[in-house]
C-alpha cells in the first residue's frame, strides 16, 4: 500500500500541490475529476519531477452529470465526461477511477429504481470498454445517503460492479461507510478482489487521526484481503460557523482560480475553501496518522 491524495478539496496551482505531496511523503495523486482544466504533458513531466505519480482519478459528478439521468441526452454527455476522465488518467500513467454514478446532492430518483439501475448498468458498460482499453479500472464508490439515493452501501456497489462485468472493481470510502455500513471491516472483506481503490478520512471527515477511527484495524482489513493500492487521503473538513470553532483561521476570504460549481461543491460538503494553512495541517496529520502503517 501507499499513501495518496486528492485534489479537489484545496483549489491552487497543481504545481503547489505536488510539492506538497513530496514533502510530506505521499506517493501520489488521484487528481480531481475535470480532464478539462489540465495540460496532461505539463502535469505528468511535473509529477515526474517530483518522484509523484498519478494514482487515479476521482469522477466529480456536479450539476448535470448523471449516469442514471432521465434524459437520453443527460445520460450520453455524463458517459463523454466519465471517458474523458479515464483518457487523462491513462495520459497521465494512472490505473483507476472512481466512479460515482449519479450527481452528488441529488437525493430525489429520476424514474423507478429498474429504469435507473438498466440506465446506470448500460452506461458503465460504455465506460468500462473505454477503461479497459485505455488500461484503467473502474471502481464503484458508494457514498451516504445525504448525497445521493442511489449507491450507499458495499453490497450496492459490489452488485453494480457484478453487472458490469468481470473486471469492474469498487471503491470503497471510509467516512461513507462509517455512516451506512452495519460492519466496516466485514464489507471491507466483503469487497475482497473487486476492491480496486479506498479512499479514507476520519469519521468526522477531518484528518486521518483527528477522530475516532481505527487506522490500525483498516489497515489490517485492507492487508487481509490482499488489498495493495492507494490510501487516498479525502478529508473535507465541516466549517464551524460557532463560537466553538477551534481552528479560527480555516476560511481563505479571497480565493483565486476557484470556480462557482467548485465553490458550490465544496459548501454543498458543509465546507468552505480552506485557508492554505488549515488545509496543509489535515495533509501533514493524515501522513503523519498513516504512514507508519503501511
Amino acid at each position: 500500500m501507499h499513501l495518496a491524495i486528492h485534489n479537489w478539496m484545496k483549489v491552487e496551482p497543481i504545481e503547489v500541490t505536488v510539492q506538497r505531496l513530496a514533502k510530506y511523503g505521499y506517493k501520489s495523486l488521484e487528481i480531481q475529476g475535470e480532464p478539462y482544466k489540465y495540460d496532461t504533458k505539463a502535469v505528468k513531466a511535473l509529477l515526474d519531477a517530483h518522484r509523484i505519480r498519478c494514482w487515479g482519478s476521482v469522477t466529480l459528478m456536479l450539476d448535470e452529470r448523471n449516469l442514471l439521468a432521465r434524459d437520453e441526452d443527460q445520460r450520453a454527455e455524463s458517459v463523454r465526461y466519465v471517458k474523458d476522465c479515464i483518457t487523462m488518467i491513462m495520459e497521465l500513467g494512472g490505473e483507476v477511477i472512481s466512479v460515482v454514478p449519479s450527481t452528488v446532492g441529488k437525493i430525489v430518483p429520476d424514474s423507478t429504481p429498474e429504469n435507473e439501475w438498466g440506465w446506470c448498468v448500460a452506461a458503465l458498460k460504455e465506460i468500462n470498454t473505454h477503461g479497459r482499453a485505455c488500461g484503467v479500472r473502474i471502481g464503484i464508490e458508494p457514498i451516504n445517503r445525504f448525497e445521493t439515493y442511489f449507491i450507499n452501501r458495499g453490497a450496492q456497489a459490489l452488485a453494480l460492479a457484478e453487472a458490469v462485468g468481470p473486471d469492474c472493481g469498487v471503491c470503497l470510502d471510509i467516512f461513507h461507510m462509517n455512516i451506512e455500513e452495519d460492519d466496516p471491516i466485514a464489507a471491507i472483506h466483503e469487497a475482497g478482489d473487486r476492491l480496486v481503490n479506498f479512499h479514507v478520512a476520519d469519521n468526522n471527515r477531518m484528518a486521518c487521526g483527528m477522530g475516532s477511527l481505527n487506522w490500525s484495524e483498516i489497515v489490517g482489513a485492507l492487508r487481509g484481503v490482499g488489498y495493495d493500492g492507494a490510501l487516498s487521503v479525502e478529508f473535507c473538513p465541516p466549517l464551524d460557523r460557532t463560537p466553538a470553532n477551534r481552528f479560527l483561521e480555516s476560511v481563505d476570504l479571497n480565493p483565486e482560480g476557484i470556480s462557482a460549481s467548485e465553490r458550490k461543491f465544496l459548501e454543498d460538503h458543509g465546507s468552505s475553501v480552506f485557508s492554505a494553512d488549515f488545509y496543509e495541517l489535515h495533509v501533514h496529520r493524515s501522513a503523519e496518522t498513516l504512514l507508519p502503517l503501511i
